[in-house]
């Protein structure tokens, strides 16, 4: 048996998924949900297998409060701890030993799932055994690739949402196609450059998890980093924009700490830097980027 942890879309639609095959599988959340299935958190907690798909910033706070050292975790959240400066495998490696933890991530948006929608995803795990078991919960038209890359998938799955907010602001901006093709390929440089100072393969970043969920993200209005770029670009003030999507983009989020991190370490991120001064220091986003593409 399966639960998941995560009501939002991305926890609700893999959550539907997962049903297809697993129909006595469950889902919680902090408040109560309408949906078939939905169990208290220590209903939840009973079954082996977890699928955890909660906002990366609540994870550390989320992984006190209970005893996940006996579960198999599937993680579909995305980002880095902005507090900590630390990525989610780190965080969850401190509760949960590597050989119990898997990472789902690539270019998904919830709602093609809900409606059956063909989806290439990868399961990373240092445990490509565990990965193969989750691979089982999850019905045909999710393409599901196995992994060991743990670094990669997850810098892909972060980064991916920076890039999408400058791709968002390049669009809001009207740049143009030639404008936004030039900053995703160098945003996808730019992450590689990055994944491979904390461990990173370079072929990671070039399948699902790297350039196909950038492509995906970075291009649509279905993603919130997306529509986050696009609103800033017409001038809107940031908490406005973040009221109005309704839902966590983590991109604001993530930005921080991969800027702070590649000052750490030395790493040369322009594109995260000039997203990080126009959500943080207020540049005006035109000048943002013309000094990307000048």
């Amino acid at each position: 048996m399966i639960s998941v942890i995560g009501a939002g879309a991305w926890g609700s639609a893999l959550y539907y998924a997962i049903k297809q095959m697993v129909p006595d599988a469950v889902i919680t959340s902090r408040t109560k949900r309408n949906i078939e299935g939905f169990a208290d958190l220590d209903k939840a907690l009973e079954n082996e297998y977890i699928l955890i798909a909660i906002a990366a910033q609540s994870i550390k706070d989320f992984l006190k409060k209970v005893d996940l050292s006996e579960k198999k975790i599937l993680v579909a959240s995305k980002g880095i701890d902005n507090e900590k400066l630390k990525f989610l495998n780190e965080i969850f490696e401190e509760y949960v030993s590597p050989d119990n933890l898997a990472f789902i991530s690539g270019p998904s948006f919830a709602k093609e799932v809900r409606e059956n929608k063909p989806t290439a995803l990868v399961i990373a795990s240092k445990n490509t055994d565990l990965a193969e078991q989750f691979k089982t919960f999850f019905p045909t038209f999710l393409k599901i690739y196995i992994d060991d890359d743990v670094a990669g998938v997850e810098v892909a799955g972060a980064y991916k949402n920076v890039i999408a907010i400058a791709g968002g602001i390049c669009e809001g901006l009207n740049l143009g196609s030639n404008a936004k093709a030039a900053l995703l390929a160098r945003g996808l440089v730019e992450m590689d450059r990055f994944g491979e100072k904390f461990g990173a393969r370079k072929d990671t970043f070039l399948g699902v998890a790297g350039s196909g969920d950038l492509f995906l993200t970075a291009n649509s209005t279905m993603s919130r980093n997306y529509r986050v770029g696009l609103n800033l670009a017409k001038g809107k003030l940031l908490n406005d924009i973040l009221d109005e999507l309704g839902e966590v983009a983590e991109g604001v989020y993530t930005t921080k700490a991969i800027y702070k991190l590649a000052k750490l370490n030395e790493v040369y991120t322009p594109i995260a830097n000039e997203v990080y001064k126009i959500i943080y220091e207020n540049k005006e986003p035109l000048k943002s980027l013309k000094d990307l593409l000048g």
